[in-house]
């Protein structure tokens, strides 16, 4: 079951004006190493003024005009001894991990359908996930590089994934199919091994139908929306937090216009050993499958207080995607899942005095969650428990 924690409260205090960022900087799909896992375990943990400042944050708005927004923290219970990790892997290769586990879906029943359907393209290159009928989570990377706006996000787009359109009766007729088929699958959606088949074998009959079906049946169409505001911490800007900026490595994205699809929901990340299912999920839009929705799941090998570090296959372009749990409440048939990190990207990091590698995702601690249930909300109401 989900461990519930108390949540500390996030109020803003004061809100300035700035000036409009230049948006010159360079889009960066995969970070330089900064504060690793043994960097981690000798960071003191941050004071009630840091975070404040780390908490603080700015907002971009889609006429380039820019606050930043100084916050106060109650309720927040300090501990000293934060920075824990529990190592259980050695080192491996990079992004690809061995065998590329990496599942792409084809089929529109699956790709069009929740969980899939969550995952959002934007438009500087990154995934994201939604998270509320205005809101997406991504990581701040993707927008900002710690200096500067990166070109792009001045106009800033996010894709949804569309469904054919209205009107065809196959598609009502399909749809129909696939909730009675979609029954019939393993107990595990989310690992079925049907897309996984489909991505591989179409065979020559599939080649001779040449790219129309593909462009139906393979490529994920987009509804491009654009956005309103964008909300980044202090804590990933240089100068702010220093070599800790990856851990605030999370950006959300507020939409001109709301949709009216099913959207993930926040977790507060559990440690390894209380993680319910052990795997953990994420589905993005790597760029080495151009046009596909890739999905994957593995365990996490290691933690630090803000960051998970893994070996899920992943490629530049999924960077931003949210990283969720899923498992079976009691008495109860249907899979809930939260999003518990940002899949930040592939780092080297220092390991007992070597460089070893991993893909990181960003941990969302109870402050994170207050934090961005806190731009999603407007107010602390709806964010007291985790």
């Amino acid at each position: 079951t989900w461990h519930l924690k108390k949540v500390p409260q996030i109020v803003s205090e004061r809100t300035f004006s700035l000036d409009s960022p230049t948006f010159k900087a360079k889009p960066k799909l995969e970070l330089n190493s900064v504060c690793g896992i043994e960097c981690q375990r000798k960071l003191p943990a941050p004071s009630l003024s840091d975070w404040k400042d780390i908490l603080s944050y700015e907002t971009v708005f889609e006429n380039g005009s820019r606050t930043l927004t100084e916050v106060n923290v109650l309720g927040l219970m300090l501990d000293s001894a934060e920075n824990t990790t529990a190592r259980t892997s050695s080192r491996r290769k990079r992004q690809i991990y061995g065998t590329d586990s990496r599942f792409s879906i084809y089929d529109k029943r699956f790709m069009t359908n929740f969980p899939f359907n969550t995952a959002v393209k934007v438009s500087t290159g990154c995934s994201g996930i939604l998270v509320s009928p205005r809101h997406v989570l991504t990581a701040a990377h993707c927008l900002h590089d710690g200096k500067d706006y990166v070109k792009g996000s001045k106009r800033l787009r996010v894709g949804l994934m569309k469904t054919k359109s209205r009107g065809n009766g196959r598609k009502r007729k399909g749809a129909k199919r696939s909730r009675r088929e979609a029954s019939e699958l393993p107990d595990d959606p989310e690992v079925a091994p049907e897309p996984r088949r489909r991505s591989r074998g179409g065979g020559r009959k599939q080649r001779r139908s040449g790219r129309k079906q593909d462009s139906q049946d393979g490529v994920p169409a987009f509804q491009w929306t654009r956005v309103k505001s964008t909300h980044i911490p202090r804590g990933w800007f240089k100068g702010v937090s220093g070599d800790m900026a990856l851990d605030y490595d999370y950006a959300v994205l507020e939409l001109k216009r709301p949709h009216k699809r099913k959207y993930m929901e926040l977790g507060i990340s559990p440690t390894i050993k209380m993680m319910p299912g052990s795997m953990i999920h994420f589905s993005g839009f790597d760029n080495d499958r151009s046009g596909q929705l890739v999905y994957r799941f593995c365990s996490i090998s290691d933690e630090s207080n803000d960051l998970f570090y893994q070996y899920c296959d992943a490629e530049p372009g999924s960077t931003g995607s949210g990283v969720y749990l899923r498992l079976k409440e009691p008495d109860k048939k249907k899979w809930k899942r939260k999003i518990i990190a940002v899949y930040s990207g592939h780092q080297w990091v220092d390991v007992n005095g070597e460089q070893q590698d991993y893909n990181v995702a960003v941990r969302i601690t109870p402050l994170k969650y207050a934090q961005i249930c806190f731009w999603i909300h407007g107010n602390d109401e709806n964010c007291t428990r985790g």
